[in-house]
């Protein structure tokens, strides 16, 4: 029988593997917002979402809720790393009954404690009604929506107060403080122990991330990954999670592990079938097991044979510091016998020896249960940090971590049996949760200065509603002045015309010659145009540096040897096709085939080519080359080339934007609203050269110290000063900008900015789209911030990210504001209520960047209302709209 009861208290290890399982699933229930009501495992958050780092200072007060007292303290932080702080306490005993009274009650004895207590700390200011936060330690369950809110979910422990189960305690003891006239002390953050032992372990100068209460109750907390703890708002970071996982079990799930001892205690229990876990590992019901399993053996005649046991009838007599005195003993069994003679235990040697197994095996349960939770945590924080292997100290406390000899050995070597990928250090608290609470008000307190100091530097980049459309009535007013045939010439946004009058319809069909140069690579294209699709074969050929920078007759030399080269290799030598050349350099066009270069970029300066037709250089390098299969029919820039692939695929594609290194739109216009280009039928295809746009100083007002910066640090200042707020080239540059003025003012790095920081455009824009990877393993932003040779805290690593998301979020706006004046204007033009319309996309920001995308489309809805907008990814950009054009020009001729 007694083989039989210690076999029944063993659980084999498979069963603890699955019961982990069951943890990490019941926590992700409890996480996510469509399953949390039904979790046992609540995961509530905590609303703390930073461990000390040591520059916390100041004074701080704790109001800490026993069972049977209020402790008051007084925490005094120096800011100097120092993690020892200075304390001053009492504690004060509550009044008989007043735990089952009315909840108002109470929380006027706690406020009295706090004002009885300051008036005896005679403490230089402690009368000078300075400041001062205070922090609640709240030791019950509680729904918080903030650090400093948090509904009572219910009463445990002996506590039955009334009129405080769902109502907001904080405000409840401000009240209460408010009523003693101490109007200088501030609730301003609530916690429960778990989370005040987690913290209190913090200040040893090491972080932790868990802490494990091992006592009369059993709980534990950690730092989650914020954006999955979908009951709160935060989406970046960590938030400190409360598992409340005493309740783990309650739906059946730890049913086949369950003695008749645990039955026995849970029938006698409070709430029976509640909290299951916490009644196989509490040392509120330790004792009570040992006790039921002992009348049980004694019935079957496996102890205490002939012992009269009627004191084991009675509740309680069991204590857990009976079976502390009998555990700890590892030398024979003289203190179960004391035990036992205290209790009037007659019994024999051989009862002395059993009476220490079944106590050591509930206990060694016990041990063995946390550390499958523990395993839980340790597996699911590896996991979704993305970490192959995790380091993380924990932080303990509690009767039964501080009175078991054996309970860390077991926690230790069975959590590493469970997750041997995860290796935990164990930090005790050397002062229960009254050090942590002023260590999270501390933190509270820091954090929210920060964010006053943050928001002070970032507030300039964030544009509200009503900037935008400023920013789309100023961007409507350069494009009717670029339009307009006497106000041309001193309108930022240029206007272009392209001399492309028609968007493909379906009907083109033929083979046609496409060219693409935009940068080194120069692209050579031949494209079939079928009823069953498009067919395309291509080369890219390198333009050397010398010959970017030598003369116009070398470069277009060299880019009619390429084309010859190509139509050799894909046998077209013999074939005169149409050809469409996409160049994506400022021209002005006076026809479709017709177009004066108005400067080089990206490069290039080819001597003799500025202020000369681009085609006919091109045709008179064919005749040097004695190259007469060549029909130029098009010339055109990237951003039309988009508009026209994307055309083909959907007729509604009127609009072409670029959103890649630089920036620009085009849009079909109503000829009649072109007043640089005779004819007032049909419509033309409007180059917008939009990045030029604030040029004139009219987007002066949204330009920050920040984009002035880098503006002046350009080959061009005061020019595209528009695609300097958008584009990719520019972006990552300021970032930058802002990170070192972040350092200056000590709000991140440490207040360290690394040689390399301050390097011109080494932080790169692609950089933006790795660190705003939503969920985004941690070690992904650090592997950037070591490039750029930076010290960062987890804290640096999200201010980084919101430094990030705050300059893209503003370019996507910025972007939306110019797509919005150029829709509403189409929409105006056409006389309709409501347009529907279609914009071809091409660059990579719009591409690669998680959130660029969205944010363009989320802030056009709101700008443009009336305008039904959907986007279009260009699959092959310029080149297949080069022959495009070439085959809409052959079909209208």
């Amino acid at each position: 029988q007694i083989q039989r009861a210690l076999r029944s208290l063993c659980i084999p290890l498979e069963r603890l593997h699955i019961m982990k399982g069951h943890m990490v699933q019941d926590m992700c229930k409890g996480l996510s917002r469509q399953t949390h009501a039904q979790a046992k495992v609540q995961m509530l958050p905590t609303y703390i979402c930073s461990t000390p780092n040591g520059t916390e200072k100041g004074k701080f007060l704790v109001a800490e809720l026993g069972q049977k007292h209020v402790r008051i303290l007084l925490v005094t932080l120096y800011g100097d790393g120092n993690m020892s702080p200075q304390m001053m306490y009492k504690i004060f005993d509550m009044p008989e009954g007043i735990t089952q009274g009315e909840g108002e009650a109470l929380f006027d004895f706690i406020a009295q404690c706090v004002s009885q207590f300051l008036a005896e700390t005679t403490t230089p200011d402690s009368s000078s009604g300075e400041h001062l936060p205070l922090g609640f330690v709240f030791p019950f369950s509680c729904r918080q929506t903030q650090l400093d809110k948090a509904e009572l979910i219910s009463w445990s422990k002996g506590f039955s107060c009334s009129g405080v189960v769902g109502k907001d305690v904080v405000q409840m003891l401000q009240t209460a403080i408010d009523k003693q006239k101490l109007s200088h002390v501030e609730v301003v953050a609530l916690m429960n122990d778990t989370v005040g032992t987690m913290m209190t372990c913090c200040t040893e100068g090491r972080p932790c991330e868990i802490a494990v209460i091992a006592d009369k109750g059993s709980n534990c907390c950690f730092m989650a990954e914020a954006y999955l703890v979908e009951m709160a708002e935060e989406t970046s970071g960590r938030m400190c999670v409360n598992t409340e996982w005493g309740c783990f079990g309650d739906d059946g799930t730890l049913d086949d592990i369950l003695t008749p001892y645990d039955q026995s205690v849970d029938e006698e229990s409070y709430k029976p079938g509640e909290k299951r876990f916490e009644k196989l590992v509490g040392t509120l019901y330790l004792g009570e097991i040992v006790r039921h399993a002992l009348i049980a053996l004694t019935a079957e005649k496996a102890i205490f044979t002939g012992t009269d046991i009627t004191v084991l009838k009675q509740k309680g007599v069991f204590t857990m510091q009976h079976i502390l005195d009998i555990i700890n003993n590892e030398d024979g069994t003289a203190e179960v016998k004391k035990v036992l003679d205290v209790l009037g235990l007659q019994a024999s040697e051989r009862d002395y020896g059993r009476v220490q197994q079944i106590c050591r095996a509930v206990v060694g349960r016990a041990a063995t249960l946390h550390a499958v939770g523990l395993a839980a945590i340790l597996s699911y924080m590896c996991q979704t940090r993305d970490m192959e292997t995790l380091m993380v100290n924990v932080g303990m406390d509690g009767e039964l971590y501080k009175g078991y000899n054996r309970f860390e050995e077991i926690l230790q070597s069975v959590s590493r049996l469970l997750s041997p990928e995860c290796m935990a250090t164990f930090l005790p608290s050397k002062d229960g949760s009254g050090r942590g609470a002023a260590m999270v008000t501390a933190v509270a307190v820091r954090l929210a200065a920060l964010r006053r100091a943050v928001d002070e530097v970032l507030a300039p980049l964030r544009l509200n509603h009503a900037d935008l459309e400023k920013v789309q009535a100023l961007m409507r007013h350069e494009m009717e002045q670029g339009l307009g045939k006497n106000t041309h010439a001193t309108a930022s946004v240029r206007m272009l015309p392209t001399y492309v009058s028609h968007t493909p319809d379906g009907t083109e069909r033929g083979d046609f010659l496409a060219l693409d140069l935009g940068g080194t690579n120069f692209r050579v294209l031949v494209v079939h145009v079928a009823e069953e699709g498009i067919s395309m074969a291509s080369e890219i050929y390198v333009i050397p540096a010398a010959i970017m920078r030598g003369t116009g007759e070398a470069l277009f030399d060299h880019i009619i040897d390429c084309i010859v080269d190509f139509q050799t290799k894909q046998n077209l030598m013999t074939h005169t096709l149409p050809l469409g050349f996409t160049f994506s350099f400022p021209c002005q066009q006076v026809g479709l085939d017709k177009a004066l270069l108005l400067t080089w970029t990206k490069g290039f300066t080819a001597s003799g080519c500025v202020g000369q037709d681009v085609v006919q250089l091109l045709r008179e390098a064919a005749q040097r080359k004695q190259h007469s299969g060549l029909r130029v029919v098009a010339l055109l820039n990237d951003t039309v080339g988009t508009m026209m692939s994307c055309g083909y695929d959907d007729p509604k594609c009127e609009i072409g934007l670029i959103v890649g290194t630089g920036t620009n739109a085009c849009y079909m216009e109503e000829m009649r609203n072109v007043g640089t280009v005779e004819g007032n039928e049909g419509r033309m295809c409007i180059n917008m050269e939009w990045g030029a746009f604030g040029d004139n100083g009219c987007l002066d007002h949204i330009f920050t110290h920040f984009d002035r910066v880098v503006d002046e640090s350009t080959i061009n200042p005061g020019k595209q000063r528009f695609e300097k707020l958008i584009s990719g080239m520019y972006l990552g540059e300021i970032v930058r900008q802002i990170l070192l003025v972040m350092t200056e003012k000590q709000l991140i790095f440490q207040g360290r900015a690394s040689a390399k920081l301050q390097t011109q455009n080494i932080f790169q824009t692609k950089f933006l789209s790795t660190i705003e990877l939503n969920g985004l393993a941690l070690r992904k932003i650090r592997t950037i911030v070591n490039e750029l040779e930076l010290e960062a805290s987890f804290e640096d690593c999200v201010l980084l990210r919101e430094v990030c998301q705050t300059v893209s979020l503003r370019a996507a706006q910025l972007c939306a504001a110019g797509l919005a004046a150029v829709v509403e204007k189409m929409r105006e033009n056409r006389g309709q209520d409501r347009l529907s319309i279609s914009v071809g996309v091409d660059g990579t920001l719009y591409k690669l960047h998680p959130c660029f995308s969205q944010n363009l489309q989320n802030t056009l809805k709101t700008l443009a209302p009336k305008c039904d907008v959907s986007f279009h990814l260009s699959e092959d950009g310029s080149g297949k709209g080069a022959a495009l054009v070439a085959a809409v020009a052959s079909r209208t001729a």
